[in-house]
């Protein structure tokens, strides 16, 4: 399914990022959440794909932290925003998941503990940033500083209203310093978020998913559309910029945010470090040992 020459399956038209980057002028209210951008395959083809670059990703993860063990200092994080079951937890389980652990930091941004209230927003953040050589997930993330605050009024407009270019300074000071970051906007219909939600209350290994407050925020989808133009707006930066990704699919949404990682990771133009150790030497040892 892949050409070996672009190392693109050839079942996307182009590479994901040229048909799900945040285009200006794009509004959220015309997302399509049923939508395939760039994909001319179908759920068919969807299993033996994932599978296929889930190997390429996770050779590419590896080839990551090896360089870090010789003194690369580089690393990736994924953003994963969305409202509840746009399928946030499925992408780390399906995509991340398939990647060495040792090599991942995961961090997941719900409502803030004292402590994390008595520092300024980004710097239960900044703690959480991956390590020289790892892919950082943050499952939400800062984007909840202009996003449920803003929805909820829990901190004045003036505040909240600084925040966006707090957080563009913020994110070019990490992408200068080596972090390459892959930023993810996750759009889920209201009608197949009631279905999801639904499922949940039909399965007992799905209640622990399900959270009353869930159905309260529904109901406040206008405002969080408001406050998600906002933030694709105003933060959707050349060095850091948002891909909007429709995830009435599943199978679509995780091969699609896939495909970023396998794009960011060829960014970094990788390689298997050389040894540091005389090969043919350690062999001879290795048969006297």
């Amino acid at each position: 399914m892949t050409s070996p020459d672009s190392d693109l399956p050839a079942l996307w038209t182009h590479e994901p990022h040229t048909h799900l980057e945040f285009k200006p002028g794009a509004k959220v209210a015309a997302i399509d959440p049923d939508a395939t951008p760039g994909f001319v395959g179908s759920k068919r083809d969807a299993p033996v794909l994932q599978a296929e670059r889930n190997i390429r990703f996770a050779e590419l993860q590896e080839m990551l932290y090896a360089n870090s063990r010789a003194g690369d200092t580089r690393s990736l994080l994924l953003v994963l925003q969305g409202m509840d079951t746009a399928g946030k937890g499925g992408i780390v389980k399906h995509v991340v998941g398939a990647g060495n652990p040792q090599g991942i930091d995961y961090a997941s941004f719900g409502k803030p503990t004292e402590e994390e209230l008595a520092h300024h927003y980004l710097w239960r953040i900044r703690n959480a940033l991956p390590a020289a050589g790892h892919i950082g997930v943050f499952d939400r993330s800062h984007y909840e500083d202009v996003l449920i605050v803003r929805v909820h009024d829990l901190v004045p407009p003036e505040v909240w209203g600084a925040r966006y270019d707090e957080i563009n300074a913020f994110e070019k000071e990490l992408v200068e310093g080596g972090t390459k970051i892959v930023k993810v906007a996750m759009f889920v219909s209201l009608d197949e978020q009631k279905k999801r939600l639904a499922e949940r209350l039909d399965r007992p290994d799905k209640y622990w998913k399900y959270n009353p407050a869930d159905i309260d925020e529904r109901l406040l989808w206008p405002k969080y559309q408001e406050a998600y133009q906002v933030m694709l707006d105003r933060t959707s930066t050349d060095y850091a910029p948002w891909h909007v990704i429709p995830c009435n699919r599943k199978w679509y949404s995780r091969l699609a945010i896939l495909e970023l990682l396998i794009e960011a990771l060829k960014e970094f133009n990788l390689a298997w470090p050389p040894p540091d150790f005389d090969v043919k030497a350690e062999k001879k040892r290795l048969a006297k040992a």
